[in-house]
């Protein structure tokens, strides 16, 4: 370990006394990163190295990550010659989001653009930004014909053995668990991981791995280790992806830093486009009550819905979401004398749709066929709009290819003038376009609530994966968990009541659907319904307090002058949780609400109190084994 640790000192070291043309930081100086050639000649193969430096530590994260790409044409990572380096440039750029982790955020970076040229003299731009909490670069190059193909993404992070990362392996619709390992050896014939991987290089210092901006005809992308456990290449999901004219990749990011630097980043919609939007009124954020998690197919039924409906009165929630088969209601009424109902009540009607995409066609619930060419969609959209449908749930979504994207984009883009609210379901993770398409409000791609439904997995396993989603997934974006069941469906779960209320606050997701039956609802306390009914689902601020992935997280959202402190322990040992208060602007002139487990696994035990009284400006909580807590302070 001395042995690793002097290396790692010496290489830092020199990167900031040898600092030249190649070489620039991050605004805060804590990120250096170095371009050139790896093989020291005129021509090899481009990387980067990364390294990072806190107080005392200095750490290479990523020495010689390869860059380049290949097409069918033209070869850009193999025999290349660094030929120009710009002047580093400052990018600032304030932007506020209507939904998300942050109301207001800042694209802050430095810039320099790296121009790699090959022996027959084709060019390619290589743009690299140095961020205070990480590192993101994309490719820029012209293409020399019109029927050109990228073939090949040579971007490579080389993660060695015995470094841990919490990795999902790659599945249509992103549903796995984030598996903790210090290796990257699989059993399997191949190994192919999802985006984002969370990695520990070093104690206490982190690196988040994911992708954004994706724009039309551009491929989605993961990572695959599959013949060298240590080089993690990013592989595009096309295998062939056209280009034409002037092409630029996505962006490939990694946020780098603290736990905390890692939860609160805004990275990924920094670098994404700005707004298609122009008026937002009618984007609002809310709960929604839900049907399918205790009814799987009782949206056909009409009488079924109308309890959703007046659960979603009852709990003071904007919307409620009618799921598949809606097209068949029957039972009492149809579609439009539930759209009527919801209407007098004050309620938004949110509908289900397929996808129709190959993954799941003929045989598979409706509607099917809507949304998929450009006339019927916008013809759908139109009458959704005089119906007064305030948003729509699109599923079984089939891939990561440009085509795939094509469509997202299209969905997303009309969408806008019939100012429907849309939530992908079954589908890719979100890549940034919750600042580029506001009115994209929750994502799925997640392992979550709803495969209570499905078979026995879960159970055993929800509080450690709780645990660890706040630091992977949901980092990236919103996340459509449908959190917060205090009864059980087909398979039960074994979290404590506090630990399901802390998920409301643990998860971001603009539209946060509310899964449990009305009578789930109806039995809680007084203090827990008036919590839910008031409950926010966009944050203007968020800090994480404390936490370790898998094991336990404390994380403080804020809303207005009132933070929302929520704590899980996804461990099977009862502990005591702890957080300082003094981040809270005028603490001690507050009140403080505190719903945490009671005695026993599905029971609270609620206390309010000053602030005053708080000692030493600490808050400690007993939580239960797979238990949890909130605490609103306000």
């Amino acid at each position: 370990m001395k042995r690793i640790l002097k290396t790692t000192f010496f290489l830092v070291f020199t990167f900031f006394s040898t600092f030249g043309q190649n070489q620039f930081s991050s605004p805060n100086k804590k990120i250096l990163v170095d371009v050139g050639i790896n093989d020291q000649q005129t021509y090899g193969k481009p990387s980067v190295t990364i390294s990072y430096k806190e107080k005392k530590q200095s750490v290479v994260l990523f020495e010689n990550l390869l860059v380049g790409l290949k097409t069918d044409q033209q070869n850009f990572a193999d025999d290349l010659k660094l030929v120009s380096v710009s002047d580093s440039k400052k990018i600032k750029d304030e932007y506020t989001m209507l939904t998300g982790k942050r109301s207001k955020c800042i694209n802050f970076a430095n810039e320099k653009v790296f121009k790699f040229e090959n022996r027959k003299g084709e060019v390619l731009e290589f743009v690299l930004r140095a961020y205070n909490d990480g590192v993101a670069f994309r490719y820029q190059f012209n293409a020399i014909s019109e029927d050109e193909q990228i073939t090949e993404e040579m971007t490579t992070y080389p993660i060695p053995e015995g470094v841990k990362r919490w990795a999902q392996t790659f599945v249509i619709g992103y549903e796995d668990f984030y598996w903790l390992s210090t290796t990257g050896k699989t059993n399997r014939e191949k190994s192919l991981w999802s985006y984002p991987l969370l990695l520990e290089p070093a104690n206490s210092v982190y690196t988040l791995i994911s992708e954004a901006n994706i724009l039309r005809d551009h491929s989605g992308s993961y990572l695959n280790n599959t013949g060298d456990d240590t080089a993690y290449r990013v592989q595009l999901y096309d295998k062939k992806l056209p280009v034409s004219g002037a092409w630029v990749s996505p962006w490939r990011v990694m946020i780098i830093g603290s736990l905390a630097d890692i939860v609160e980043s805004t990275l990924i919609t920094d670098v994404s486009e700005p707004s298609k939007v122009a008026n937002t009124d009618w984007i609002v954020p809310g709960p929604a009550s839900w049907i399918y998690w205790a009814y799987n197919h009782s949206s056909s039924d009409y009488k079924k819905v109308i309890e959703y409906i007046d659960l979603a009165a009852e709990m003071k929630w904007p919307y409620n979401l009618i799921d598949w088969k809606w097209n068949e209601m029957g039972n009492g009424g149809t579609v439009t004398d539930a759209l009527k109902y919801a209407d007098d009540r004050g309620i938004k009607t949110l509908l289900w749709y397929n996808s129709c995409t190959s993954w799941i066609g003929e045989g598979a619930p409706g509607p099917m066929y809507a949304l998929n060419a450009k006339e019927d969609r916008i013809n759908e959209y139109q009458k959704l709009n005089k119906m007064g449908v305030s948003g729509v749930k699109i599923d079984f979504f089939n891939g990561d290819g440009y085509k795939d994207m094509n469509y997202y984009i299209d969905l997303l883009e009309d969408a806008i003038d019939y100012e429907l609210l849309v939530n992908f379901h079954g589908a890719t993770i979100p890549r940034g376009w919750q600042r580029t398409y506001p009115h994209m409000m929750t994502v799925e791609a997640v392992y979550g609530a709803e495969w209570y439904n499905n078979n026995r997995t879960l159970t055993n396993r929800a509080a450690k994966h709780n645990a660890t989603l706040p630091f992977t997934r949901n980092v990236i974006g919103p996340m459509d968990y449908t959190p917060g069941t205090f009864t059980d469906s087909q398979h039960p779960h074994i979290t404590s009541h506090g630990h399901e209320l802390a998920l409301y606050v643990v998860f971001e997701s603009a539209l946060q659907h509310m899964p449990d039956r009305p009578e789930g609802y109806r039995s809680l306390p007084v203090t827990v319904k008036d919590f839910l009914s008031n409950l926010p689902t966009a944050w203007d601020e968020t800090k994480l307090l404390s936490g370790y992935p898998g094991e336990n997280i404390i994380l403080a959202r804020r809303k207005g002058d009132a933070w929302y402190v929520a704590g899980l322990n996804g461990t099977e040992s009862a502990c005591t949780l702890s957080f300082k208060t003094d981040f809270i602007k005028g603490a001690k002139k507050k009140t403080c609400t505190l719903m945490k487990d009671g005695k026993e696994e599905r029971s609270f035990d609620i206390s309010g109190f000053s602030m005053k009284s708080v000692k030493n400006s600490t808050i400690e909580v007993e939580c239960l084994p797979r238990g949890g807590f909130v605490c609103v302070i306000n």
